[in-house]
């Protein structure tokens, strides 16, 4: 059965709330439809999953309870025991591997049936880090339910908060829309405040992984600031006045985030706070938690991993005094669930649908769905991800399902990826190599305390003794093995004292091992073979350790020192070309990866998804130093240089030093620039179109074993992956495009729209107005168009967008529609294939009657080859045929231009010559003032004018909106569908400081695409375009992660 190409999906039956799914429908479309090695995918029938089975038969898959035809069955959580099938794969998290006490059962069934057994927890990228969990999701949804009761409970304390409007995390459809709900609770905040009797409202933090980076992004969506935890005391002194002001208000939350020097001190007063000491030597520091943090916090969210060597953050003596001296506490949303683990009184776990128990540290008591009452509201809920089973599968089976392929075609594990091989716990019923060390482990009597038999009868009859404690990755990456054969090999034999598993890939874990040999010698020689293990360090004894390496303590032997672990993270590097706009959010979204503070809630979206980049650090390189280094001004790990692509040199120079470079140039400079990347084999993104001569080259990066990346923007870029995304779906479902309209545009916000002609540049009008002139062809119901470039303003439409019905918008036709048919592959079934530019209702009409006028005109003006120069009311007074002005008459003014352009046919409607008046006049073409000598062409003194009188001024705001309407045809149910894609940003002033939108929707995907390469997300090499799933998937998912709200709809 192994390996035949059919896959089984498990319906979950452990908890009734488990509504994930490890493959989403698209996933098992793409699977089927790909080409690759999956035939059939079976799927049982399940009326809770999030996805209907109908869904699933609708992209090829059958819907059974019988799966015994599968050669590999998925799940999520561990299935019932009479699920398992005798000689089948299983991929599901086992939670066997640390030789679980509750889970051997199931490890013996797999065995019994000579089944194979690959645990999603053990798939770990080269660094270590896992590729498959939830961790973010449980922060999020765990947050989002504890501000829900923290809202309940305040009502009962008699305070009224915003808090008590919000729902539970499943109560929303999506993840978005529950933090619009948040974000609605901030707007409340922010305007309303909270009670002054509640505040400062201050959430604690405690852990640095994923699940704490989860809730501290819904923390973030809420008006916040971030104080140390040795300023926590000065913020309640702040507020010592609440008693003589109790009607204020405050607008705003507090955070604080501890680590572990916030948590623990030496108890030796000589030293200093050292992590890897203290991980090595817990024995050696005090709790402090309780005196310095914890008597100033409302709200501990406890993130953080706990074993029982560590001190408690809090025991249940500690909390009690806490309550009695009157600490603000009201309540703990223990996200890890670690019962009796680091908050010692948490000795429960909850219910998504019952989340809350209240504890009363005084009496010691406890009261399950009781809020009423004194104590601390707890919320300790252990399936918190599937809450958002929606965006928890898409991201579970994004990843997935690249390894699905190889686990369904595969017989033999030999020829599997290493990374496959590795989470391999069993094969054909027997364990693999590197979890041998199961057994050893099972005979334990008690979780914490460990008693081999067979060690002991061996250890302990032996002369020679040694008391080895093992810290480090030791089963994540099988380091115990090693250990453990390292003795046996010598001859030595080991007794298991103590064993401590770490339970998330950041964790370490720890087994003391009383060590036995006859032979002194041969004892030495074990000791020598593990210090050896652990990476000695000639200088101090030992180093205290990457990863792959194990720390070492021998006995009463003491240390001098440990080096700090060095992360194991990648430092990367990313060179960005250009002095725009769109550099500063390129750089900040490359400079923010690693960095858990972040002025932008959003940031700390990227950790999931870019976990194994500890940092980037960015080279911004421009023609002008100034310009790079007023662009990197306060912008962490950036750095501006002075480059000019065109000297080969220098622009060779920078290249070698990083490992992706993007150009944010001109068009005309990225073929040198690509051309030094080909040759120093650095791979390449831009927002550019790929022209020929960029497609030219797409031997060359092949061979170079590199990626250039174009369109990479928004229009190109962000379109095609929506455009694509929404395409290759309604294909996997076996539909066919009818028609395909998609718009696109650069406006100002509404408030800013403030001038005749409702618009302003964010760049040079030159380049605007000539882009908005090129000729257009498109294909509307079979019938192929051509708008010459002279005839697109008059070619513009009306359109309302449904999802912004004020907005009151027109659209031009955008160049060659056509080709998009054929780079979409729906050239041959789209009878409507459409590309417009978006523009505020009535600016074609204006544009049209200047471009009438003359003002387009870019040949040299006779008015203008004159030394003296003529003013900008004499040079529209000729275009407009005036010959002069009587000085006895009165001046000529909007009237009379109004009356002129429609007595020269310029345009018919009184309104279209109104609105140009008003746009000239703004424009200042009727004043008295002298025409640079610059301007050589009508159309010079047009965009000069534009330039001068069109640009945002101040805190003014652009927007940018996009619009995709996909018509698709079903033909096996005869149901036609509309599918649309909308997109609205605006852009944005922080610290005073204004971001474009049109700079954030450029320069985020550029990033994002450079970090795709970092991170190996893309393996194409080549010259490509964000068309295929391994570009868009992840871009698309990362967009949205950073705010960009990406609006899909379908009627």
């Amino acid at each position: 059965m192994l390996g035949n190409g059919v896959v089984g999906i498990l319906a979950e039956s452990v908890n009734k709330w488990e509504r994930r799914a490890p493959l989403t429908p698209t996933h098992c479309a793409r699977l089927l439809h790909g080409g690759g090695g999956v035939s059939r995918i079976i799927v049982q029938p399940s009326t809770k999953r999030i996805h209907h089975d109908a869904l699933y038969e609708e992209v090829g898959c059958e819907i059974s309870h019988d799966l015994s035809q599968c050669g590999l069955i998925l799940g999520i959580k561990q299935p019932k025991l009479e699920m398992i099938l005798p000689d089948r794969a299983y991929a599901f998290f086992s939670h066997t591997h640390k030789a679980q006490k509750e889970n051997m059962p199931l490890l013996d069934k797999i065995l019994t049936e000579r089944a194979s057994l690959y645990d999603y927890e053990l798939i770990t990228g080269d660094n270590g880090k896992r590729l498959l969990a939830f961790g973010n999701f449980a922060g999020r949804a765990g947050m989002i339910d504890f501000l829900r009761g923290l809202g309940q409970r305040f009502l009962s304390l008699g305070y009224s908060t915003p808090f008590l409007s919000l729902g539970s995390s499943y109560m929303y459809p999506s993840l978005a829309a529950a933090k619009a709900a948040v974000i609605s609770i901030g707007e409340e905040i922010a305007t309303q405040g909270l009670p002054l009797g509640i505040c400062p409202l201050v959430f604690v933090f405690t852990g640095s992984g994923n699940v704490c980076l989860g809730a501290q992004e819904i923390f973030k969506l809420l008006p916040h600031t971030f104080v140390d935890p040795s300023k926590l005391s000065n913020l309640h002194e702040a507020d010592a006045d609440h008693l003589h002001h109790p009607s204020k208000r405050v607008f705003q939350v507090y955070g604080c985030i501890v680590t572990a020097k916030d948590i623990v001190e030496p108890k030796d007063p000589t030293k200093v706070f050292d992590k890897a000491d203290y991980y090595a030597h817990p024995e050696h520091y005090n709790p402090i938690f309780h005196e310095k943090v914890a008597p100033y916090a409302s709200v501990i969210v406890n993130c953080m991993y706990w074993e029982q060597r560590f001190p408690r953050l809090l025991s249940t003596e500690q909390t009690k005094d806490l309550v009695r001296k009157g600490c603000p506490l009201v309540g703990i949303a223990d996200i890890t669930c670690d019962i009796g683990g680091s908050l010692e009184f948490v000795n429960r776990t909850t219910s998504i649908d019952s989340p809350f128990f209240r504890y009363d540290p005084l009496k010691n008591s406890y009261h399950d769905d009781d809020l009423e009452g004194n104590g601390v509201l707890c919320l300790a809920v252990d399936i918190l991800p599937t809450e958002f089973a929606v965006e928890a599968s898409q991201h579970f089976g994004n990843i997935l399902s690249r390894f699905v392929i190889n686990l369904a075609s595969t017989s033999d594990i030999t020829s599997l990826p290493a990374h496959l091989r590795r989470a391999c716990i069993a094969y054909g019923g027997a364990l693999t190599p590197l979890f041998e060390y199961i057994p050893r482990m099972r005979k334990s009597e008690s979780p914490e305390e460990v008693s081999d038999n067979l060690a002991d009868s061996l250890s302990r009859k032996r002369r020679y003794n040694i008391l080895i404690s093992l810290t480090g990755h030791l089963f994540d990456k099988f380091l115990i093995n090693e250990a453990l054969d390292t003795i046996e090999a010598a001859g030595g034999s080991f007794h298991l004292v103590k064993c401590h598993v770490g339970q998330c890939a950041d964790d370490i874990s720890s087994s003391e091992l009383e060590v036995g040999a006859d032979d002194k010698a041969v004892l030495d020689q074990i000791i020598d073979s593990l210090t050896s293990l652990a990476n000695p360090n000639e200088d101090h004894g030992f180093l205290n350790q990457d990863p792959s390496k194990i720390s070492l303590r021998l006995g009463e032997v003491k240390e001098n020192g440990i080096n700090k672990v060095p992360d194991s993270k990648k430092k990367s590097a990313v060179l960005i070309l250009g002095a725009g706009r769109v550099c500063q959010p390129a750089a900040e979204v490359l400079s923010s990866i690693g960095r858990i503070s972040s002025s932008q809630w959003y940031k700390t979206l990227l950790e999931d998804d870019f976990e194994d980049l500890t940092e980037v650090e960015v080279i911004l390189g421009s023609l002008y130093l100034k310009d790079a280094e007023q662009i990197v001004k306060g912008i962490p790990n950036v750095r501006g240089v002075q480059l000019d692509v065109m000297d080969h040199e220098n622009l060779y120079k920078y290249v070698s030093q990083v490992d992706v470079v993007i150009s944010l140039l001109p068009a005309s400079c990225h073929i040198n620039v690509a051309n030094a990347c080909i040759e120093l084999k650095k791979h390449l993104v831009t927002a550019s179109y790929v022209d020929s001569s960029m497609s030219m080259l797409n031997d060359k990066a092949k061979d170079a074993g590199i990626t250039i990346l174009g369109e990479m923007g928004l229009d190109p870029g962000i379109d095609h992956m929506m455009a694509m995304k929404m395409i290759n779906e309604a294909h996997m479902r076996k539909g066919k495009i009818k028609s395909f309209i998609s718009h696109c545009g650069g406006l100002p916000s509404p408030d800013a729209a403030n001038n005749p002609l409702a618009y302003k540049f964010s760049w040079s009008p030159v380049g605007a107005i000539r882009a908005g002139r090129n000729p257009a062809t498109y294909k509307y119901c079979g019938e192929t168009i051509h708008i010459d470039g002279d005839s697109i303003y008059d070619s513009a439409t009306r359109i309302r967008i449904a999802d912004f019905p004020a907005f009151a918008l027109e659209c031009l036709p955008n160049r060659n529609s056509l080709l998009y048919g054929d780079l979409y592959g729906i050239g041959s079934e789209a009878s409507t294939i459409f590309r417009g530019t978006l523009r505020y209702e009535g600016f074609s009409q204006i544009m049209g009657t200047l471009s009438r006028i003359g003002f387009f005109n870019n040949e040299t003006h006779p008015l203008l080859k004159n030394e003296k120069r003529p003013t900008f009311r004499k040079f529209l007074l000729k275009l407009l045929d005036v010959a002069s002005e009587d000085p006895e008459e009165p001046m000529i003014g909007e009237k009379e231009i109004i009356e002129r352009i429609l007595t020269l046919g310029h345009c018919k409607e009184q309104s279209t010559a109104v609105n140009t008046a008003k746009t000239l006049i703004s424009l200042g073409l009727l004043e008295q003032e002298e025409i640079p000598t610059s301007c050589q062409s009508a159309f010079d003194v047009a965009c000069f004018r534009m330039e001068e009188r069109l640009s945002y001024a101040g805190t003014e705001k652009d927007m940018v909106l996009l619009y995709h309407e996909v018509e698709v045809e079903y033909p096996e149910s005869q149901i036609t569908k509309k599918h649309r894609a909308t997109l609205l940003e605006f852009g944005k002033t922080v610290n005073g400081k204004t971001t474009s939108a049109m700079a954030l929707t450029v320069g985020i995907p550029v990033a994002i695409g450079a970090l795709l390469l970092l991170t190996k997300k893309i393996q194409t090499r080549g010259v490509l375009r964000p068309l295929e799933p391994e570009v868009y998937i992840p871009a698309l998912d990362t967009i949205e992660a950073y705010g960009i709200n990406l609006i899909e709809k379908n009627e």
